[in-house]
């Protein structure tokens, strides 16, 4: 979430900023600073009588060995309406503070400057494009025709067992699986990011501290009986380890990636933008995650994006990189280049990644902070992450791009991992 100090010394500039998201907060960010004027009127008032009364408890036991009883007791009176005062301004106080709270995590992370005011997806800006489209032999068909073709995903099946977007992969399309999962997490570990593990599952504590709660719950799977959530990227599990922690300046940056399903109640459409693998609500994903110094994380940002560009480029996946407008950008991101390859079959761009900036939103929600070499205080850390890479439309592109008259080709980086170098009858 912002910072509090942030808003009081510079509303004008927050507010400003929020604007390139199309989003007027300034009735919000009003109420918010007349709700914090509010608490501190009240916090200096509970502050000045606590310091009254221990004056008061200090005279009265003076008093009371002095022998002057009932001066004593004239002055307990005294005290006991200071007591009652402040248990008013205790209850007073912690109302205005879950007020202030509430509107504080209501809005969204401020846009980096670099962020252009657009409004929705198609103001997004082309920054790179590599690669170009395949060309497919006559007869070419979309991946959920490919897949039922070669045996490679059961989409009837998932029905059958779970519901529509829970896709049963089975014979080389779980071998095709297996191996993407293990080239990403090969690929990220030489990088320098130092595999995980994580449940799959968080608590409310979790789901806020990343920003998906109280922001998304509604596209969350949550199992009411535990108050646990299913999580929806690898991201949520991954930057909490650090939730609550103050770790060393020298120890910066902290880099990690893991493996996991990932859960997505969302509401999908109908056609052809959401046939097959484009959207699911079981899927599967590599993630990397960095917590960064602030004076460094925009140069990590950069790294990130050229390493998921470097996946792609291996894959040979045409792809091209978007910086995201303020109107299309995730509620917790100050900063985000999203990726899309190109499918020759389906003639569309799917997105496979995005890769963003927090700066402090997310170490601000889950006190995530360094120990500074230089003054020895904690200040809170940047923390980025970015999909490296989502499977299927990854997947999805693969199989559409490769395929020619005998079958699917295997892009040669992966055949070591699948054991195959082709897909056919």
């Amino acid at each position: 979430m912002l910072q509090l100090t942030t808003i009081r010394q510079n509303a004008e500039g927050v507010i400003s900023a929020l604007a390139k998201r199309h989003v007027d907060a300034r009735p919000a960010i009003d109420a918010l600073l007349a709700l914090n004027e509010q608490r501190r009127h009240v916090q200096a008032e509970t502050e000045n009588l606590q310091a009254e009364a221990n004056k008061l408890a200090k005279a009265i036991g003076q008093l009371f060995r002095e022998g002057k009883a009932a001066d004593a007791e004239e002055m307990k009176q005294q005290s006991g309406t200071i007591k009652e005062r402040l248990s008013e301004l205790a209850a007073d106080l912690q109302a205005l503070e879950s007020k202030e709270h509430d509107q504080l995590v209501a809005l969204p992370n401020m846009p980096h400057a670099s962020v252009a005011a657009g409004k929705s997806a198609d103001d997004n800006e082309v920054v790179e494009t590599w690669g170009q489209a395949p060309i497919l032999a006559e007869g070419h068909v979309p991946h959920w025709e490919l897949t039922e073709r070669y045996k490679l995903i059961d989409f009837e099946r998932g029905v059958k067992i779970t519901g529509a977007g829970f896709p049963v992969y089975t014979g080389k399309g779980a071998r095709l699986q297996r191996a993407l999962i293990q080239f990403f997490l090969d690929r990220n570990t030489e990088a320098g990011y130092m595999e995980v593990q994580p449940p799959h599952f968080i608590n409310e504590a979790s789901g806020f501290g990343t920003g998906q709660l109280p922001d998304k719950e509604g596209q969350m799977y949550h199992m009411t009986t535990d108050n646990l959530y299913a999580i929806p990227t690898a991201e949520v599990p991954v930057t909490n380890l650090l939730r609550d922690e103050i770790v060393a300046e020298q120890d910066l940056p902290i880099k990690m990636t893991a493996y996991s399903p990932c859960f997505r109640r969302e509401a999908g459409s109908y056609g052809k933008d959401v046939r097959g693998l484009n959207r699911l609500h079981q899927f599967d994903k590599v993630e990397i995650v960095c917590v960064e110094h602030p004076s460094k994380s925009y140069d990590r940002l950069e790294e990130m994006v050229a390493h998921v560009a470097s996946l792609l480029r291996d894959l040979g996946l045409h792809y091209r990189i978007l910086r995201l407008c303020g109107g299309d950008m995730g509620f917790t991101s100050a900063l985000t280049y999203d990726f899309e390859v190109w499918s020759a079959a389906q003639a569309r761009w799917l997105e496979v990644s995005s890769v963003s900036n927090f700066e402090t939103f997310q170490a601000n929600r889950l006190m995530l902070r360094y120990r500074s070499t230089e003054d020895q205080k904690p200040h809170l850390a940047h923390t980025l992450n970015g999909s490296a890479l989502a499977l299927p439309r990854v997947v999805a592109a693969l199989l559409e791009n490769n395929q020619d008259p005998e079958g699917i080709r295997i892009p040669e980086v992966l055949r070591p991992y699948t054991g195959f170098d082709r897909i056919s009858e």
